[in-house]
């Protein structure tokens, strides 16, 4: 006897929260199935354990929404999310998701392409550069830069100002000689140096910084120039990429995980002058040769297609925003009311990090009374404020007000900080 299964069905391509699904009913395969004996065997049946698909919980709402401070994956604008969810199940009329498309496609490729040219404008990237969109995080750029930019003999420099800049140098120490040429680790990465006092390293290939360090919030507020008439600049912007302008032609690559503010975990962007594509060290994994990838548009293989999409949307958004110079005097104006709270609270919060260097993206503080941290987290979890715990290794407290955090969640957040105070400090 055949039973039945309740399955949803979209009834439109834009879900909102007073959706109703429609439930419809159709046949399914019986719940015991008997099969004959063979060959000596007994007869056995298999029964379903379940026959009815259950429906999709509710669409939550707007007010269902949390601030998140979390430093990646991290917030993503509320009106990029709504536009995703409208074309997730039929993108713009080709009947198909994007996460179904063929990444070779014409539909794709349009996609790809547009992200590319909006991520162009905002940076004003020049022509003689390349734009890849790769997977791997970050991380797998620590490996592919060296690899890619010199020989195993090469001598390179780094700057380190935190923990990212510190596994960058370690990494390349497996394909190059570096030279680490400033390490902050003894001030507890509170500082960068002055560029004057930089002893850069004769004959060097490249300098090689991190231009935001999203565990110490350090953020270089301009770069230092390469001493070498041939050596070249690199940066890893993963969390402050595209939060403000940048003169791209001042570097040789730059480098982002685009998880912190332009986009969902899972993809990369690297910025490389085009000259340097081409001479990979010969034991270069051919996924993580930037010739590859530049010859073949960023689709030598299948790339996460769903993210590119994702980043294109906020590539746009930016656009539409007035493009970096006003996106910037927002991320100044937010990162304003939170520091003015630290350096007001008479030393209840504090910022371990020197004042002409704090990041507008990370902003880590500790409480005078350390015991109060967990309970600090745990009262604003509460008036949904999230992932406002400090990074592992650092602990404290720290608030990542990326791009796509609104400035109500800041000044949530400053309110919330108070009215804590106020019921502690004593």
């Amino acid at each position: 006897m055949a039973t039945t299964a309740s399955v949803t069905t979209a009834a439109s391509t834009t879900l909102l929260p007073q959706h109703k699904p429609e439930t419809t009913q159709i046949a399914a395969f019986p719940a015991t199935l008997s099969l004959p004996s063979t060959g000596g065997q007994k007869a056995f049946s298999i029964r379903c354990s379940s026959t009815t698909l259950q429906t999709a919980p509710p669409i939550a709402s707007a007010t269902d929404r949390v601030f998140n401070f979390a430093a990646g994956p991290a917030v993503l604008p509320e009106n990029v999310l709504l536009r995703a969810q409208s074309e997730l199940y039929n993108w713009r009329g080709s009947g198909m998701s994007v996460m179904e498309m063929s990444h070779r496609g014409k539909e794709f490729l349009s996609i790809i392409q547009k992200a590319e040219a909006d991520l162009r404008t905002l940076l004003n990237i020049p022509s003689n550069y390349h734009v890849l969109f790769l997977q791997g995080g970050a991380t797998t750029q620590f490996a592919a830069i060296p690899l890619n930019i010199c020989q195993p003999d090469d001598l390179v420099d780094y700057v380190v100002t935190g923990s990212w800049g510190d596994k960058a140098f370690k990494e390349a120490s497996k394909y190059c000689q570096p030279k680490s040429i400033w390490s902050g680790k003894s001030d507890k990465y509170t500082k960068i140096p002055s560029f004057e006092t930089l002893q850069q390293t004769p004959g060097a290939k490249y300098l090689h910084i991190c231009a935001n360090e999203t565990i110490h919030g350090v953020e270089f507020k301009d770069y230092p120039i390469p001493a070498n008439e041939n050596e070249i600049l690199i940066a890893d912007m993963s969390s402050n990429f595209c939060s403000k302008p940048v003169d791209v032609s001042k570097f040789g690559l730059i480098y982002a995980g685009a998880q912190k503010n332009v986009g969902p975990s899972g993809v990369t962007i690297v910025i490389i002058r085009s000259d340097l594509i081409g001479n990979a060290q010969s034991t270069t994994p051919v996924m993580l040769d930037y010739k590859i990838h530049a010859d073949n548009a960023s689709l030598y293989n299948t790339p996460p297609c769903f993210g590119i999409y994702m980043c294109g949307l906020v590539f746009e958004d930016l656009v539409a925003q007035g493009g970096l110079i006003e996106v910037e005097k927002k991320n100044v104006k937010k990162a304003k009311v939170l520091y003015d709270a630290i350096n007001d609270s008479n030393g209840f919060y504090r910022c371990p990090v020197v004042e002409s260097v704090r990041s507008l993206m990370n902003v880590p503080f500790t409480l005078a009374k350390p015991e109060l941290e967990a309970e600090f987290v745990r009262e604003a979890a509460k008036e949904k404020m999230l992932q406002l715990k400090g990074h592992r290794s650092v602990g404290g407290i720290r608030a990542s007000i990326y791009n796509a955090m609104p400035l109500a969640g800041v000044e949530k957040l400053v309110a919330f900080m108070k009215d804590f105070q106020a019921r502690h400090d004593g």
